[in-house]
């Protein structure tokens, strides 16, 4: 998908029914490369609607039978790190990864890490909502991630009876993500998601964790709660939980990045997120920044340029100018 600097950018409409070579050409630039085979000897038809607010696509999607495999070659074809979330809205699918598998009816919603093989499979007709956004949209360690990837999350049980229709009616008003609010409403859905999953984690630790992802669980709490402190460090993360640095840097690591860079990376999103926000339209890109952490404005803007290829100025009068288009 390809790193997008505005508010909404593409809002199509349902297209005409596809045959499977059109389909396939038309996922696999929408998502990520994918296998795409018929089921059953039943001819394919699919038709397909989507709309992307800034790195967020969420697709409608209807079609006859039909199987899809995410291989370890085509993961090799493409650098970027996306979760999906696959939300049932007729029909039925069967989602399999990292050794389980979820069988969806409608309603009922799961999410996968395209970056690790899946299976997805739809033995009759089907509806389904989709939902892609990078690892870094979500809050949580991938490694914590991975262990709910391929779970059934139903509609009538849980915080799924408050979050699936959230989901549902999104997928029923696609032609309302469009404007200043629509990227709101999608960061909205995606912290209910989050709020979700680790509604998910807990409840399958039922006080197994280990102490030492409980701990990393904690400092990754405690680093959110306090983005906006310009004095949060590794040395005073560490001390705020009696561990040494050398301890603190093990812990992230684990996950192939540093402290530092986790830190950055969530308030570089946090800033990037108020950017485009119509209640922040007033405030100066440098308060905004300030909220966040980031002080030196000279240092902000050079970060933020490597992360999203604009200065946050030029992103900012980007996203503005999309949504005026909208």
């Amino acid at each position: 998908m390809p790193r997008l600097g505005g508010d909404v950018v593409e809002l199509a409409p349902v297209r005409p029914p596809l045959h499977l070579g059109s389909w396939r050409a038309a996922i696999n630039n929408s998502f990520v490369p994918l296998q795409i085979d018929e089921a059953d000897g039943v001819a394919f038809r699919g038709s397909l609607a989507s709309t992307v607010v800034e790195d967020v696509s969420v697709f409608e999607i209807r079609a006859t039978p039909h199987v899809v495999n995410r291989t370890e070659e085509l993961i090799e074809q493409v650098e970027g790190r996306y979760y999906k979330l696959s939300l049932q809205l007729a029909g039925s699918a069967l989602l399999e990864q990292d050794g389980r598998e979820a069988r969806l009816r409608p309603g009922d919603l799961a999410i996968y890490d395209t970056h690790r093989p899946y299976r997805l499979s739809f033995p009759g007709p089907n509806h389904a909502l989709v939902v892609m956004f990078p690892h870094e949209a979500v809050d949580l360690p991938r490694d914590e991630v991975a262990r709910v990837t391929a779970a059934r999350f139903p509609s009538d049980q849980g915080l799924g009876r408050v979050i699936n229709p959230f989901f549902i009616e999104l997928g029923r008003n696609l032609d309302q993500l469009r404007g200043s609010h629509a990227s709101r409403l999608v960061r909205s859905a995606l912290d209910l998601l989050v709020t979700m999953l680790s509604q998910e984690l807990s409840r399958a630790a039922d006080g197994a964790v280990s102490p030492a992802r409980s701990l990393a669980r904690e400092v990754r709490e405690y680093i959110l709660a306090n983005l906006g402190d310009p004095d949060l460090t590794p040395a005073s993360i560490a001390q705020a939980h009696y561990i040494s640095t050398r301890h603190l840097y093990t812990i992230f690591s684990a996950e192939g990045e540093t402290v530092s860079a986790w830190i950055r990376a969530r308030r570089l999103e946090r800033i990037r997120r108020d950017l485009t926000d119509p209640l922040h339209a007033g405030h100066p890109v440098s308060a905004i920044a300030a909220q966040w952490g980031l002080h030196d404005a000279a240092h902000f803007s050079r970060v933020f340029k490597a992360e999203y290829g604009q200065s946050p100025s030029a992103y900012r009068e980007s996203a503005t100018a999309r949504v005026s288009v909208a």
